[in-house]
């Protein structure tokens, strides 16, 4: 295989059934991506990830880059091996942390210039560096930089963003081209559209990303604040727009009823830290909602964190015992409820493959609403 390649096998309305076929093996999608921020999804070790049937994840260059940086990855041949991880990777760009660490950094039409966080000191990313950077990270899906804005910027300051958006993924794309390989595998180049929650430069962005002709497409810019409805609206937008023999990727989205609304919609691959970084707050996910675990009406239940869940967590251990382990600031307490979490997401992804397949999304889709309350706590 000379080039990751992506394969539409079902639809149901707009959900899309696909396989995307990597170096590291088959991704069946609709698929959301654990993240491993660091290089590891906080409290599991690969073999989990693999046991949970995880078939791909996310790492974050910013943070790979500073700590403990690409030389001494790609002395270890890549980040897979660096791992142990018998999957397919993603990298981000680093693009989300221009945003959400914008205290330390400055924009400008050739890159970003930013202070680490751990020290203080000053680094730069262009376009080139970091589609460099993740090449040799050895990521098999690899992003463009691009100018991601908060919610509440201004239309102004969204042209901007998409003009440089766009100006970046050609430079990005200059570097190898849409696909290329650094190790012994394909790796593809993603370009991602802006333009926040504003209609004509969705559309714009759009024409002008997928004119560059990447191996696929990422919808970056929301979850950033605006409200749900708008994100949705703006993902339907995106379903007509975007190429349909191509993967899309709705980036840092998120709970388990937006994952359902999107694969409605038409997307592919997901990624977002909340079932691992509410996880280690005390909130498990379950078919019937968020559960708080901390809370002190569990101080003595005795059912499993999800009646419905057949994850080993839930085969074995009670809500008492992990709300006590938390408590108690165990590290087994993060572990279980981590693992519980990431069972139900990926679970959830596989029902919903079988239901597209099948035919009967819609339907499931209904049942799985009937039972799922989204305030729950």
């Amino acid at each position: 295989m000379t080039r990751i390649e992506y394969e539409l096998v079902a639809r149901d309305g707009r959900a899309r059934r696909g396989v995307l076929h990597t170096g590291h093996g088959e991704v069946s999608t609709p698929a959301f991506m654990p993240v491993g921020t660091r290089g590891t999804v906080k409290t599991l070790g690969s073999e989990d990830l693999e046991g949970l049937g995880a078939r791909i994840a996310l790492a974050n260059t910013y943070h790979l880059y500073l700590r403990p940086g690409v030389d001494l990855v790609a002395e270890a041949g890549g980040l897979h091996r660096f791992m142990a991880l018998d999957a397919a990777l993603l990298t981000d760009s680093g693009g989300f942390q221009v945003m959400s660490l914008a205290d330390l950094n400055r924009v400008d039409a050739d890159g970003v210039t930013f202070r680490s966080h751990l020290d203080g000191s000053s680094h730069r990313f262009t376009p080139e560096g970091t589609t460099e950077v993740q090449a040799r990270l050895g990521a098999d899906i690899v992003m463009c930089l691009d100018e991601c804005l908060p919610a509440n910027s201004d239309r102004a300051a969204h042209l901007v963003a998409v003009r440089r958006t766009s100006a970046w993924a050609r430079r990005c794309r200059d570097v190898y081209g849409a696909h290329f390989s650094t190790y012994d595998y394909p790796q593809a180049l993603f370009g991602i559209v802006q333009g926040g929650i504003h209609a004509e430069l969705r559309r714009r962005s759009v024409g002008e990303i997928v004119d560059l002709d990447f191996g696929g497409y990422a919808i970056g810019g929301l979850a950033v604040g605006e409200p749900k409805a708008a994100t949705l609206e703006t993902v339907e937008q995106m379903d007509a727009l975007l190429p349909q023999e191509s993967p899309r990727y709705l980036m840092g989205v998120g709970y388990p009823d937006d994952l359902v609304h999107c694969v409605a919609r038409g997307v592919d691959l997901f990624d977002c830290v909340l079932p691992t970084r509410n996880a280690r707050n005390g909130m498990a996910f379950t078919r019937q909602g968020r559960l708080v675990i901390r809370n002190a009406a569990y101080a003595r239940a005795s059912e499993p964190l999800d009646p419905h869940c057949d994850c080993w967590v839930c085969r074995r251990y009670s809500r008492a015992y992990v709300r006590y382990l938390l408590h108690a600031g165990e590290i087994l307490g993060l572990r279980l409820v981590t693992y519980h979490n990431l069972h139900f997401y990926l679970g959830l992804m596989r029902e919903m493959r079988e239901a597209i397949t099948a035919g009967c999304f819609a339907l499931w889709q209904a049942k799985f609403f009937e039972s799922y309350d989204a305030a729950a706590a």
